[in-house]
């Protein structure tokens, strides 16, 4: 790798001739290494999309994309140079296709901090014939994505070009990062993941944002060139490779996909296939209103569910397929009900139509009931404690003593000191008196005793004046 290229991948900046900066070609390096081949425009529109709001002075539409992506496209320039990027042919419309090299796709894994392995091929010659599928796939990418402005790179412009960032700000968002999608991806039914046997599938996209809530979403896009038949023989594909075993690292044996791509292992409860989505970019000559209900048709064996006893279905073993077209995705977004579950006949968002709702809301009511179940049984066992606990009170309060003078029933301490023994004898003076006729009876006591010795002192008095001291000098 050249100098140039290892201080790209260190992160250093320096600027260009052309004027770009390493900012602009880190843009480049993530969304070409992801797209495989892009114009300038869809490069700012992902990787700068602040740009896109600048230089509405300018006269023309053509003018101001080329004064958004001015960056980007010296750039491109620089790294071509350096042999990290190279021109790719044209559009159908005259845009220039750009995509990286071997070297590029070294240095794109850095900035996606990917394997190399996993950055598959440059793409060249995909331009040749105006790569119309590739632009429909980008656009998918950029529409799922909508990517938000950086409000902060925007402070210094005018209000109207802040009010108008702010609003795409406050729009709903997309799904995931550019680093969260894959292109061009082989689906092997036999042979291996960098060697892929025939009977196997390529998917368009691979998306997996968990971060989302879109664990692994699969993307096939039609430029409505291909017919239902054609498109179901796809599918089918889809689910051959979705069958397809394979040992893990640890041994085990688990479905292929599983070893490239972390998932949970059910999707709203099922045991399913990954979902995938199909997107419908009507260019072509065939009708989707018209194909949709044929392939629905066609490929009823891959995404039909069972129905249950509480209304929602199992799709173990099922495809969830999903459809929506290209224009309606770009003005709503993944959060717009612009997605067609097959089985369903309402439009949904795209979490709705990926996920199961009528199986989550019965898990939902199995749980509100478990809970209701639980906290019935804990109230029950609550009661019969309480029953238990009032029931020894009223025995024990039945055995309460009373007093034997006044009838008060004795106190907790005084029932618990008029019991106390020392070696099996009463410790109590009495206990069968509560605490004031005690201490009423210990006093009368102790009086009669002051009364008594007096009387005895009194009574031995006159015999000690008898024998008083005349008495000892009588003759």
């Amino acid at each position: 790798m050249s100098d140039e290229g290892a201080e790209l991948m260190a992160g250093k900046r320096k600027t260009n001739p052309a004027g770009s900066t390493n900012g602009f070609r880190g843009d480049v390096l993530r969304v070409l290494g992801v797209l495989k081949v892009a114009t300038a425009d869809q490069i700012q529109r992902i990787g700068a999309p602040h740009l896109s709001f600048r230089h509405t002075d300018k006269e023309t539409p053509s003018e101001q994309k080329t004064a958004r992506t001015a960056s980007h496209t010296g750039a491109l320039s620089d790294m071509r140079k350096h042999g990290l990027a190279e021109n790719g042919g044209s559009t159908e419309t005259g845009e220039r296709l750009r995509n990286l090299t071997l070297k590029g796709l070294e240095a794109a894994s850095y900035e996606l901090r990917r394997p190399v392995t996993e950055m598959d091929s440059t793409a060249r010659g995909a331009g040749s014939s105006g790569a119309s599928h590739s632009m429909a796939v980008n656009e998918t990418v950029i529409a799922m994505l909508r990517p938000k402005p950086n409000l902060a790179k925007l402070a210094e412009d005018p209000p109207e070009v802040r009010a108008a960032a702010q609003a795409a700000v406050d729009a709903p968002g997309g799904v995931g990062t550019i680093a969260s999608y894959w292109t061009e991806v082989p689906l092997p039914a036999t042979g291996t993941w960098n060697a892929p046997g025939k009977g196997g599938a390529q998917a368009d996209i691979v998306l997996t944002a968990s971060q989302d809530h879109v664990p692994l979403l699969f993307i096939e896009v039609d430029n409505c060139h291909e017919t239902a038949e054609e498109l179901a023989d796809k599918l089918e594909k889809y689910a051959r490779f979705f069958r397809r075993k394979m040992k893990d690292t640890d041994g085990k044996e688990r479905p292929m996909w599983r070893t490239r791509w972390t998932a949970p292992d059910t999707w709203s409860g099922d045991r399913t296939h990954p979902p995938v989505l199909l997107v419908f970019n009507h260019i072509g000559d065939r009708n989707p209103n018209r194909t949709i209900p044929r392939l629905i048709k066609l490929t009823r064996h891959l995404w039909e569910g069972e129905r249950q006893r509480g209304g929602h279905h199992h799709y173990d073993g099922r495809i969830p397929i999903i459809a929506t077209g290209l224009r309606h995705l770009r003005e709503q977004g993944p959060t717009g009900p612009v997605f067609l579950r097959f089985g369903r006949d309402h439009m949904q968002h795209l979490w709705g139509a990926i996920g199961n709702p009528r199986l989550e809301a019965a898990d939902a009511r199995r749980e509100e009931e478990y809970r209701a179940r639980q906290e019935e049984y804990k109230a029950q066992v609550r009661r019969a404690a309480e029953e238990q606990a009032a029931k020894k009170a009223a025995e024990r309060e039945a055995r309460r003593p009373v007093c034997t003078s006044c009838g008060a029933k004795f106190t907790d301490e005084r029932w618990e000191e008029a019991q106390a023994t020392d070696w099996g004898t009463p410790k109590d003076s009495h206990p069968q008196l509560c605490d004031g006729c005690k201490h009423q009876a210990v006093a009368a006591a102790w009086q009669e005793r002051v009364d008594t010795e007096r009387q005895e002192q009194e009574q031995a008095l006159p015999e000690q004046k008898a024998g008083g001291w005349r008495s000892r000098f009588r003759i």
